[in-house]
C-alpha cells in the first residue's frame, strides 16, 4: 500500500492507495512541530480505523509547504519505512518540464496538482486550490507547467477581518440565501461566497485569455465546495486532485 500525504500549512490530507484504488483518505490539522515520532503515531491511529498497521504501508510519497514537517515526514520514512518513499521536490521526475524563471521555488503541493490535472484531461488545463493561500496553476496544452497565481486563502481573509473589526464575528462559510444579508453574518457570508467565486471567476479569465487557448479548469482543496457552486469559469472539483498527483509521481519514479 502507498501512503500520500499532502503537507499544507492549514491542514494534512492523507491517502491510502492500494494499487490503483484509494482506500482511505482523511483531513487533520497540520501540527508545524510533530516530531517523526509524533507523526507515525497519528498516521498509525488513522490506519487502525481500518485495521491497518505502519507494517502494512510498503511506501510513502509526501508533498510538504512546511519545511519543518519535511524533514521530519523524511525522518519518518527512513525510521519506520525503511527509507521506502520520497518527498516531492526538483529532485523527482515528474513528467512535467517547468517553465518559470526559478524551478526551485515552486510549491509540492502546486507541482502535483498540476501534474494530476494534466494527467486527468490531457489537454492545457488550470489547477485551483483552495487552501490556505488559493493557487491557480496553469498547465499548457504540451503539458508544460507554465506558472500561476497565489491570493489569500478564505480563512486568512476571515482571520484578518474579524481581528481588526471587532464587532465583526467569524463565521461559517455556507450558500447565502441572497446576495443582499439581512444581517451582519449574512452579508459577512455573502462577501466571501460572492466575492471569492467572483475572484475566481476573473481569475481565470485572464488566464484563459493569457494563455490562448481552451483550458479545462479543476478546483480541489476544503472550500472547493462551498465556492466554486457560485463559480462560472470551473468545469470540475476533485477533492482528491493532490492525492492523485502525488501517487502519479511516485509512479514516474520508476515505483509501483
Amino acid at each position: 500500500m502507498l501512503l500520500a500525504v499532502d503537507v499544507g500549512n492549514t491542514q494534512t490530507h492523507l491517502g491510502m492507495f492500494e494499487g490503483e484504488r484509494l482506500v482511505e483518505h482523511w483531513r487533520f490539522a497540520t501540527v508545524r512541530f510533530a516530531t517523526a515520532d509524533e507523526l507515525a503515531a497519528g498516521v498509525s491511529s488513522l490506519l487502525g480505523l481500518r485495521d491497518l498497521r505502519l507494517r502494512d504501508v510498503e511506501a510513502a510519497i509526501v508533498s510538504s509547504v512546511v519545511p519543518l514537517l519535511a524533514h521530519e515526514y523524511g525522518q519518518l520514512i527512513e525510521r519506520y519505512l525503511d527509507g521506502r518513499g520520497a518527498l516531492v521536490g526538483p529532485w523527482l521526475r515528474t513528467g512535467m518540464p517547468i517553465r518559470i524563471d526559478n524551478p526551485q521555488e515552486l510549491g509540492a503541493d502546486r507541482l502535483v496538482n498540476a501534474v494530476a490535472a494534466y494527467d486527468r484531461v490531457g489537454a492545457a488545463c488550470i489547477a485551483v486550490d483552495f487552501g490556505t493561500a488559493i493557487n491557480y496553476d496553469v498547465v499548457s496544452g504540451a503539458g508544460e507547467y507554465l506558472g500561476g497565481v497565489i491570493s489569500p486563502g478564505i480563512e486568512v481573509s476571515l482571520e484578518a477581518l474579524s481581528a481588526r473589526a471587532a464587532q465583526l464575528p467569524r463565521v461559517d462559510i455556507a450558500a447565502p440565501r441572497a446576495a443582499i444579508g439581512k444581517g451582519t453574518r449574512e452579508a459577512i457570508q455573502s462577501g466571501v461566497v460572492y466575492g471569492y467565486a467572483g475572484q475566481v471567476d476573473a481569475i481565470v479569465g485572464r488566464l484563459r485569455e493569457e494563455l490562448g487557448e481552451e483550458a479545462t479548469t479543476i478546483a480541489t482543496g476544503g472550500f472547493a465546495k462551498a465556492i466554486v457552486p457560485f463559480c462560472e469559469q470551473v468545469d470540475e472539483v476533485d477533492d482528491l486532485l493532490t492525492l492523485t498527483g502525488l501517487k502519479l509521481v511516485w509512479e514516474r519514479n520508476g515505483a509501483e
